[in-house]
């Protein structure tokens, strides 16, 4: 079988390499072999290759944050799972055409969810759902203002506040893109391009309106983008920072958290993981999941690359101006 291992560090698309690999044995007690069907290239893979996001201890190693696939043996003591059901795989070593875990390691989905959708399951929903679920009290005609709007992240945001009755501002750096996210949902979508700050605060407030309650912000750039964003929340709002896009720390003024009352959050999916029960896992993708076939959710996909093809794949998915997810098809 193939896999994609990291073997050095620096621009993604010079870091992996696709090997070959004896197929899985038999699974242990308890574990089960899985078939990965398709895998979405996530920005926390490109970090990582990077050096600048928790991954592996040492070099070389498996990799691959997502991945869905096909079960095709169970071993012994498993009740769950049944040759032939369709899982999420909740490891980290996904970018490869069989993975062996413990049950626990994965999570059951519906077989009618389509491989694109489920490629994309396991990180970028659930994190958009958590932050609009878990850090203000959200309202019927609230704001959530949020940047890199035209991220997986991002889109999922839109659709969430959508099904809430929330609106969303929805920050972006190209203005190509405001009818395609207008047309998802986007109630307001304004261009940062860091130049003209004001500008973009003061075009905030114009469409919104001076009195207008933004409740939450979601940062995914840090630095001076979320001290822009900052400006445009109401007093009491907390900032959501779950992304590193910037490269630079996160900034707030004294006057942000002092006279206002802003509060800034880390988000990490894995730490829901850490502290999540098994039930609360399951219940959660089984949410997202249901969102997926009802339409609620939907992430373009923008190219496919076979594992052989990995350097293309991952220079494509580092390539800015993209316009959907890339994907590895098992």
């Amino acid at each position: 079988m193939k896999q994609i291992q990291l073997v050095r560090y620096g621009s993604p698309e010079t870091t992996c390499e696709c090997i070959d690999s004896n197929d899985l044995p038999p699974p242990a007690a308890g574990q089960i072999n899985v078939a990965i069907r398709a895998s979405a290239i996530n920005p926390a893979d490109l970090l990582i290759f990077e050096d600048r996001y928790p991954g592996p201890d040492a070099l070389p190693a498996f990799v691959g944050i997502e991945g869905a696939g096909e079960v095709i043996a169970v071993g012994e003591g498993i009740d769950e799972y049944q040759v032939g059901d369709h899982v999420l795989s909740l490891g980290r070593a996904n970018w490869a055409e069989q993975v062996c875990g413990d049950g626990n390691q994965f999570v059951k989905i519906p077989k009618e969810l389509d491989w694109t959708s489920a490629a994309q399951l396991k990180a970028n929903p659930p994190s958009a759902w958590l932050m609009l679920e878990n850090y203000a009290k959200l309202e019927p005609g609230d704001w959530v203002i949020q940047n890199a709007a035209n991220s997986a992240v991002g889109r999922h945001v839109i659709q969430g506040c959508k099904a809430r009755g929330v609106k969303s501002i929805n920050i972006v750096r190209r203005a190509e893109l405001i009818p395609e996210l207008e047309a998802l949902g986007a109630d307001v979508v304004v261009v940062d391009n860091g130049n003209e700050a004001d500008n973009m605060v003061d075009t905030v407030r114009q469409r919104i309106g001076a009195d207008a309650k933004v409740r939450l912000g979601i940062d995914a750039i840090a630095g001076e983008a979320m001290l822009r964003m900052a400006d445009t929340l109401s007093t009491g709002a907390p900032i959501v920072n779950y992304g590193f896009l910037s490269g630079d720390p996160c900034m707030l003024h004294p006057t942000h958290t002092i006279v206002h009352g802003l509060s800034l959050h880390g988000f990490w999916l894995v730490g829901f993981f850490q502290s999540a029960t098994r039930q609360q896992v399951v219940d959660m993708y089984t949410n997202v999941a249901q969102q997926f076939l009802d339409n609620e959710l939907h992430v373009p996909v923008e190219a496919e690359y076979k594992l052989t093809d990995i350097a293309s794949a991952l220079e494509h998915a580092n390539r800015e101006g993209r316009n959907g997810k890339i994907l590895l098809r098992m």
